[in-house]
């Protein structure tokens, strides 16, 4: 979700993991075209009423290939997608806390209700959150980004957050990209997961025919991924209802 109108944003790619505390890991990166600085706004599904310092941020910068090197261990799905080509409390006054991860800046807001202690440019318009009542209580990551060119793409951005339900990944795909939220939007989302060594892949999912540590440089990835464990990938593309993606 983006806190102005933008240009364009395609090529999404999302990673999620759960932790042993019940925590989430999640990695972000894409294309984005936009004519002015704005936010990228991530929600969260924290327990709710958290405090200001619940999440915490990964810093990419030294690793923007980070994406590039999880595809390499999904070759079976890569060649399926070419073949488919070819076919309620007071508010707080404080303001929030502004954080440098790699190219970018980046807050935590606690509640909906917190973004009016963000710079305006980086808020969401209340007629969003009006519109998406799913997210009453929810948190959010809200990064600051510069304007760019058609096909620019930034570094991934990270975190690590608490979970309100350890059972389940979240991935946050819902499109706020004009100041409104349709009720189906133009997905280019490529998924990635690490589940349990004994969970099955779930329908709709492939698994990697390797670990993920053979591909991926696990110490530059800031701990977001399990070196010795398998991972699960899936495609979303083109008009689908627009709503973010859980895996329970």
């Amino acid at each position: 979700m983006f806190s102005r109108a933008i240009e364009s944003v395609s090529s999404t790619t999302i990673f999620a993991r759960g932790l042993a505390d019940g925590g989430q890991a999640l990695a972000y990166a894409m294309e984005l075209a936009a004519a002015e600085e704005l936010a990228m706004v991530l929600p969260l599904p924290v327990p709710a009423n958290g405090p200001d310092d619940a999440v915490r941020f990964v810093s990419l910068e030294r690793y923007p290939t980070l994406f590039a090197d999880l595809k390499r261990a999904f070759p079976l799905l890569e060649s399926a997608l070419v073949m488919q080509s070819l076919e309620i409390p007071q508010p707080r006054s404080k303001t929030l806390r502004v954080q440098t991860v790699g190219a970018f800046e980046a807050s935590f807001v606690p509640h909906p209700r917190d973004f009016a202690r963000l710079d305006a440019r980086f808020r969401l318009p209340p007629r969003v959150l009006d519109a998406l009542p799913q997210y009453a209580d929810w948190g959010f990551a809200v990064f600051q980004l510069r304007a760019s060119r058609a096909g620019t793409r930034v570094h991934p951005m990270a975190l690590v957050f608490p979970r309100r339900d350890p059972a389940a990944l979240f991935f946050p795909t819902v499109h706020v990209h004009d100041g409104s939220a349709p009720a189906t939007a133009e997905f280019d989302h490529m998924l990635y997961a690490q589940l349990p060594p004994q969970a099955a892949a779930p329908a709709g999912w492939t698994r990697s025919d390797r670990a993920l540590g053979r591909t991926v440089d696990t110490a530059r990835a800031g701990g977001l991924i399990d070196a010795a464990a398998p991972g699960i990938a899936r495609a979303l593309d083109g008009e689908l209802p627009n709503v973010d993606q859980w895996l329970r």
